[in-house]
């Protein structure tokens, strides 16, 4: 005491300050400490729920980037997918017409080749009447005399196709021919019905069997008949006399 005496502190403020603080403690306990921790644990829990939220809601947004970029990227991926099959159909859409406009070039090609063919076929026919009228008047002269019509359309039957008396005479003259499917007869004008028919006759029989006969007009053989019968030819055209002719005053 005498010591607190002589630092100037009074024992009874002190023991009164004490008591003071102990009051003010006491009171603070039972009207304002459990306030106080409720205040500060709801400022925790909402500081707590405030992190949680921040964090959720991070998450949430991590999740809608990601989900964002898929979408995109799938998005992405089918427009690339339209793009590619756009243009496969656009490449397919133009080769069928490139294909078309070529198959329609080769069709009208075809076709003017078909009329050009029948149109000369029809002046070689035209011809072959008046052919005929002037071999017959050449013929009528080197022999002084008039032939009868019989006469004169079994000569010109000869000279245009090859048939005599009713007979192709070519195949006549050969012997082991050996069967194919397909014949090519190819004279100086067109032959008629009756001439086309005697041919497929003389041919099936000469073959043994059916033969498919096709018939080709080419008037640089000027006459007669040639056959392509596999990879054999008969060539009795009027083309091919004149140049044996011709080889043989040659020679001479």
């Amino acid at each position: 005491m005498d010591a607190l005496g002589k630092l100037g502190i009074s024992p009874g403020f002190l023991l009164m300050q004490f008591l003071a603080f102990f009051i003010i403690m006491l009171l603070l306990r039972m009207w304002a400490w459990d306030p106080i921790v409720e205040f500060l644990q709801r400022r925790r829990e909402k500081l707590a729920k405030a992190l949680e939220d921040a964090r959720v809601a991070a998450e949430a947004r991590a999740n809608a980037e990601a989900e964002a970029e898929r979408i995109l990227s799938e998005a992405r991926a089918k427009a690339e997918e339209i793009i590619n099959e756009a243009r496969q159909r656009a490449e397919e859409v133009a080769r069928q017409l490139r294909e078309q406009a070529e198959a329609e070039v080769a069709r009208l090609r075809e076709q003017a080749q078909a009329e050009m063919e029948a149109e000369r076929n029809r002046i070689l026919a035209e011809l072959r009447q008046q052919i005929a009228a002037l071999a017959v008047a050449a013929a009528e002269k080197i022999i002084g005399e008039a032939l009868d019509e019989a006469r004169q359309k079994a000569l010109l039957q000869e000279f245009f196709s090859g048939i005599r008396e009713g007979k192709v005479a070519i195949l006549e003259e050969v012997d082991g021919v050996e069967a194919v499917e397909k014949v090519e007869v190819i004279t100086a004008v067109p032959l008629s019905d009756e001439e086309k028919a005697t041919f497929q006759k003389a041919l099936e029989e000469k073959l043994g069997g059916p033969v498919t006969v096709e018939f080709r007009v080419d008037p640089k053989i000027l006459g007669g008949v040639v056959l392509r019968i596999g990879d054999r030819v008969l060539d009795a055209s009027v083309a091919r006399q004149l140049r044996a002719l011709h080889e043989q005053l040659v020679a001479a």
